[in-house]
């Protein structure tokens, strides 16, 4: 009897002891395992997304004016060639690739362009008069609203040859134009998106090019 009052006097105690330790100051082994993971925090948070394109800087000259004013236009109607092709049934993948890629890059950088007469509070080039672009209107590879016509009625092989060969001298257009502005220009923002299509549309001309050689005779 004795010995069984011992056993559950020490069996108490044990209880007893352990929950004091649960309860204390001193952390259990359960209470260090989120410690041990502490060394994560250490690490710098992921920098929040920035606001796409830097602020616009109100220094520019007439060149950086004139690049916006005229480069507008000019993407608008990539742009366009762009949906008249994207309208067509049956259209070559590599094609649908580009009309989309050429409206995802054009499509904000009109809007950039737009932002930089904002601020510099001059007005757009307005509304494109096809009739009045081409050479010698300061904005080469422009078509005329009867080329788009034709690639309008356009359909399959045709169109695709069309699109591209217009779409070539297009972009040669632009580019001679951004070089205009890199030689020119004063505007950071617009130097740097004057850069930015010259390196892009250097590399669609290129794999237009290629493009083209694959259509057939």
């Amino acid at each position: 009897m004795q010995r069984s009052t011992i056993l559950a006097s020490l069996a108490l105690a044990t209880t007893l002891a352990v929950a004091g330790c649960g309860t204390g100051g001193q952390a259990t082994p359960d209470s260090a395992t989120p410690a041990a993971s502490s060394p994560a925090t250490t690490n710098p948070a992921p920098a929040s997304t920035a606001v796409p394109g830097e602020p616009i800087s109100a220094e520019h000259n007439d060149a950086d004016m004139m690049f916006a004013q005229m480069m507008i236009p000019h993407h608008q109607q990539a742009v366009q060639m762009s949906d008249i092709m994207l309208a067509k049934d049956n259209l070559n993948p590599q094609i649908q690739q580009l009309a989309e890629k050429i409206k995802a890059a054009q499509g904000p950088e009109i809007e950039r362009m737009n932002a930089m007469l904002d601020t510099w509070r001059e007005e757009s080039a307005g509304p494109m008069d096809h009739g009045s672009m081409g050479p010698g209107s300061g904005m080469d590879g422009m078509l005329s609203q009867q080329d788009l016509d034709r690639l309008t009625a356009a359909q399959g092989d045709e169109a695709a040859r069309l699109f591209l060969t217009g779409m070539i001298a297009h972009h040669k257009g632009a580019v001679a134009m951004a070089q205009q502005e890199v030689t020119n220009g004063r505007n950071p923002q617009a130097l740097a998106l004057a850069r930015q299509v010259i390196n892009d549309q250097q590399t669609e001309i290129t794999e237009m090019e290629q493009m083209l050689q694959q259509l057939p005779n």
